[in-house]
């Protein structure tokens, strides 16, 4: 083989090795978000237009990251859990919600309502309604709703 073939092909193999290199370092770009770019507010939007999407496993996702910083996600994770009838869950987030907030007149009313659906709990649905009733007297329709339908359930649970 003369002298300008084999510089040809040293030449190559150094191209590809050197390509190779450069190409196995660099060929996965990583992105590493230090900070996340949105609000806990924002969080909670955007997992509100996955939920009216019916898209309840991204909402979740992004109530979580809410949570982190803004105690009222906890309801809204009550809310998407109860919508996938994880009874168990929404009832720890909606307790979440309460001790994280105990002025959150829509948490008490919420957990009363899962009460309500489950058909458990009835003395301590009704005794939720009520507080949320005296909590936000401005939502006195949707509250005594919900405390009507416990009392009606009790009733009818009666012997």
């Amino acid at each position: 083989m003369n002298e300008g073939k084999k510089a040809v092909i040293i030449s190559f193999v150094l191209f590809y090795l050197c390509a190779a290199t450069l190409l196995s370092a660099c060929s996965i770009p990583r992105i590493i978000i230090i900070k996340d770019p949105l609000t806990p507010e924002e969080h909670i939007n955007l997992g509100t237009a996955y939920e009216k999407e019916g898209e309840l496993d991204q909402a979740i996702k992004e109530y979580r990251l809410a949570a982190k910083r803004l105690p009222i996600a906890f309801l809204y994770l009550g809310n998407a859990h109860f919508l996938k009838n994880q009874w168990k869950e929404a009832e720890g987030y909606y307790r979440s919600a309460i001790k994280n907030d105990p002025k959150n007149a829509d948490a008490y009313n919420n957990l009363a309502w899962l009460y309500y659906t489950k058909n458990e709990n009835l003395d301590e649905a009704e005794a939720l309604a009520q507080k949320a009733l005296e909590l936000d007297p401005s939502k006195d329709s949707i509250y005594r709703d919900t405390l009507e339908k416990v009392r009606e359930k009790k009733r009818a649970s009666r012997p």
